[in-house]
């Protein structure tokens, strides 16, 4: 691999690849925030800042970031019980808990506690990776067949899966 190619010899293959990103991540980064009972928009300000913000801040040339599917179930959750019924509220109340998130994110990243990670079990994450491929199967199978589900919790669209087909 040449890393003294300029600018003038990178920019058409760097802008291909970015518009084959960018086609990827934004349907994507829409859905996870429809799935996340967040409005669409916040998935598309996730998606933009997620790559142009970390872009530049990344140690890292060849970065993604955007939303992320694993955390649609923790979303959901707290956009459902902090907002008691009022999903405007809760997803204010979600976004406050995610700015403190980011600030308790950097104090660690200062004081390098990343070393810990390799503690957390192998069977624990994939557990977790299952869990969010089941929540994402319960919630498009019905759009996918072309019915709207009844129940708005993750167990009740499960159960309806047998009677939507």
């Amino acid at each position: 691999m040449n890393n003294n190619l300029t600018f003038k010899e990178v920019w058409k293959d760097d802008l291909l690849a970015g518009l084959i990103v960018f086609m990827i991540a934004l349907p994507l980064s829409i859905g996870i925030a429809t799935a996340s009972g967040a409005p669409p928009i916040a998935g598309l300000l996730a998606a933009v800042v997620g790559g142009m913000l970390c872009g530049f801040v990344s140690g890292s040339h060849v970065t993604i970031n955007g939303p992320a599917a694993g955390l649609i179930v923790v979303i959901l959750h707290s956009i459902e019980s902090l907002g008691e019924g009022n999903r405007v509220l809760g997803f204010k109340l979600t976004l406050a808990c995610i700015v403190i998130a980011g600030i308790i994110q950097i104090i660690f990243g200062i004081l390098k506690t990343g070393k810990y990670a390799a503690l957390f079990p192998s069977s624990v994450v994939h557990g977790m990776l299952s869990a969010i491929g089941i929540i994402i199967f319960s919630k498009q199978i019905h759009v996918a067949l072309g019915v709207s589900p009844e129940s708005k919790s993750i167990l009740g669209q499960i159960m309806e899966i047998p009677h939507s087909v």
